[in-house]
């Protein structure tokens, strides 16, 4: 008896677990709350960053707004709209919230048309995307980054325009083609594989909401 309760009990843990893993992404920012939310610099997000178009990480007192909850593997999903100019930036895994440019990863968003080291959906001064989808300033676009282990891609506007894979960036300061990039004596693949994700305030407007995640 023991033995098939024990195994009725491992089966009813499987069915569980499944329908856990099956269970879509979870809303994380809907448009009013801020509860969950806060600053680099540990204080809670201001109301008055909470707007009529979604959250405006600008003015908000941080470098950076994140949610309160780290995250390793995951997809994010959200849109955005940019003002004109805006430079912005979307940061995944970081470690250390009073060094952020260095502890975690970054995904541009900026008011741009190129397709360089720091135009949309570039890993910001390390690998250019593969073609630029956003739309123009004052227009809403849709983002999805899927992280799993040391892999990231990238998907603006149902486009994927970006993959990137840590354990390739072996060397300090350095690029795959051997390059030099501007996070100095920083191992690419020895950054955090779990942490804090975040928008940056970069000194200009821009908005996000429907932001979604989903843990894998």
């Amino acid at each position: 008896m023991r033995t098939r309760a024990t195994a009725a009990w491992l089966g009813l843990t499987l069915v569980v677990g499944a329908l856990a893993a099956d269970q879509g992404p979870a809303t994380i920012f809907e448009g009013t709350r801020s509860s969950d939310w806060k600053t680099n610099t540990g204080k809670p997000l201001p109301e008055s960053n909470i707007q009529s178009d979604g959250l405006n990480p600008h003015k908000s007192g941080g470098y950076l707004v994140v949610n309160e909850k780290p995250r390793g593997n995951f997809v994010l999903e959200f849109d955005y709209k940019l003002s004109k100019g805006c430079n912005s930036g979307v940061f995944l895994r970081v470690g250390d919230l009073k060094n952020p440019v260095t502890t975690g990863i970054e995904v541009a968003l900026d008011d741009t048309k190129g397709k360089g080291m720091h135009d949309p959906g570039a890993f910001y001064d390390l690998l250019a995307p593969r073609m630029n989808t956003q739309k123009p300033q004052g227009e809403w676009n849709h983002m999805s980054i899927t992280a799993e282990g040391p892999t990231i891609e990238v998907v603006l506007n149902g486009e994927s325009v970006n993959r990137i894979n840590l354990d390739e960036w072996t060397e300090p300061g350095k690029r795959l083609d051997g390059s030099k990039h501007k996070f100095t004596g920083v191992t690419v693949k020895d950054l955090p594989r779990s942490g804090y994700l975040g928008f940056q305030d970069h000194g200009a407007d821009c908005w996000y909401k429907s932001i979604k995640i989903k843990n894998l």
